[in-house]
């Protein structure tokens, strides 16, 4: 069984569903409310932990009943915990979603007071039993550190980064990676207005790294290091109704397949038939081949 070991966000999700995005000082009604664990490395590896992969998570916890529902939900899908980082004091970080009924689209606002897990943490982890590495593009600093400390001490471990907004200084990370993963999100503030246009810039700079760009509703796209360029459309449900974490699932599922020895077009494939999928059922469960 291949191991995965993922690094970065766990939140408390506080997730309301209404009938339609309501606008600026309306008063609505909300039709349901859940509490769950979220963020998106995290998410990542609730996906894979279906679909075969032994999975670990990195990154940090408080000792309180929001880090223990977190905690308790990582446990339950068989996710090993024992390289997180307890912070004293901090909380963990809360992400405040409303999902519309009418589109499945959800709005985000994200409450942080929370150190990001460090690389004094990540050195003491044992990285030779792992077959994957999966970074968020987060802290850059810590990140840059924790993939130079792979290269030097277990080069042939392949990594995974996801790039899911434009942060300072975050494309230095990407020659240290064999797999880039970028967000819709990042492809527009960077003024690209399409998937491909995206990858063909980034395969010039960066020509050693698999890359792929989902774009919701308009499917996806990967170029494999050689400039190979592949499409594919969106997989949408007969009914949307939660397009939370529809990416991290994508992600999972390019995971998922390079673990399994596919090449790149059966794996674009996959990522988007897992996440439409996902964004056919709320939360995660039952996520599979």
């Amino acid at each position: 069984m291949a191991e995965v070991l993922g690094i970065g966000n766990a939140t408390l999700d506080i997730i309301h569903l209404v009938d339609s995005y309501p606008d600026e000082n309306d008063e609505i009604r909300c039709q349901g409310r859940v509490l769950r664990r979220g963020g998106n490395a995290s998410n990542t590896l609730v996906v894979l932990s279906q679909l075969g992969p032994g999975c670990h998570w990195a990154g940090v916890l408080v000792d309180n009943a929001e880090g223990k529902l977190v905690a308790d939900d990582l446990f339950r899908h068989g996710i090993d915990i024992s390289a997180s980082e307890q912070a004293v004091p901090g909380s963990m970080p809360v992400s405040s979603i409303i999902i519309s009924k009418q589109t499945g689209s959800r709005t985000i606002t994200h409450f942080r007071d929370l150190p990001e897990y460090s690389f004094a943490a990540f050195r003491k982890i044992d990285l030779e039993p792992f077959d994957w590495l999966h970074f968020e593009g987060r802290n850059v600093d810590g990140v840059r550190q924790m993939l130079e400390r792979v290269r030097d001490v277990a080069p042939e471990t392949r990594c995974s980064l996801e790039i899911e907004k434009p942060r300072d200084g975050i494309e230095t990370l990407f020659p240290l990676v064999d797999i880039l993963l970028f967000s819709r999100n990042y492809a527009r503030a960077r003024e690209f207005a399409n998937p491909l246009a995206l990858l063909q810039s980034m395969h010039a700079g960066y020509p050693g790294a698999d890359l792929f760009c989902a774009w919701g509703s308009a499917g996806a796209a990967a170029m494999d290091s050689n400039g190979r360029e592949y499409r594919h459309p969106a997989v949408t449900p007969a009914r949307v109704i939660d397009t939370l974490g529809a990416g991290d699932t994508f992600n999972a599922g390019v995971i998922s397949g390079y673990l399994d020895g596919l090449d790149i077009r059966p794996i674009l494939a996959r990522a988007c038939r897992l996440a439409g999928s996902k964004c056919g059922r709320q939360g995660f469960e039952g996520l599979t081949l």
